[in-house]
């Protein structure tokens, strides 16, 4: 007959050397996970509730919001702390339930590789926004006639 350890009983624990990732990652989550609750309902409040609420969502109001830096750090922090924090708990769900070492690996190669894909996308498309791009006076809005003259 086979004893079963008890679960409660101290084990030891071998200490790797070098940074704890594991440590970080968790404290990545819960910062991240608070500082994105504030940007989302910010990000929600401006776009749905001031102004005309979400009628008033379109592409002159993207590029009026795009007009001034703060609003572009906005959503690319947002768009950041959204990607990796996703990411994150992504590799999380993967260490804890793929048991080959190799597909584990290369899962979680493709989880940062996306992440880093679209960061860098993301970040172009807010940063290089030109509403300007085939400006056609005749038919463009008042507040793409402001912007581009």
């Amino acid at each position: 007959m086979t004893a079963i350890a008890d679960p409660r009983a101290p084990r030891a624990a071998v200490r790797r050397k070098g940074p704890n990732l594991e440590k970080w990652g968790w404290m990545y989550m819960r910062a991240s996970g608070v500082l994105l609750v504030v940007l989302i309902f910010g990000h929600l409040f401006v776009n749905l509730m001031v102004g005309e609420g979400i009628h008033g969502i379109d592409f002159a109001f993207v590029a009026g919001k795009y007009t001034t830096p703060f609003w572009q750090w906005w959503d690319v922090l947002m768009l950041w702390l959204a990607l990796i924090h996703g990411a994150n708990g992504m590799r999380t769900i993967v260490n804890d339930y793929v048991t080959h070492n190799g597909t584990r690996r290369v899962l979680v190669w493709a989880l940062w590789l996306a992440a880093a894909f679209l960061i860098v996308l993301g970040t172009l498309v807010v940063f290089t926004f030109d509403p300007c791009i085939g400006f056609d006076p005749e038919t463009a809005s008042d507040v793409i006639i402001g912007i581009c003259g």
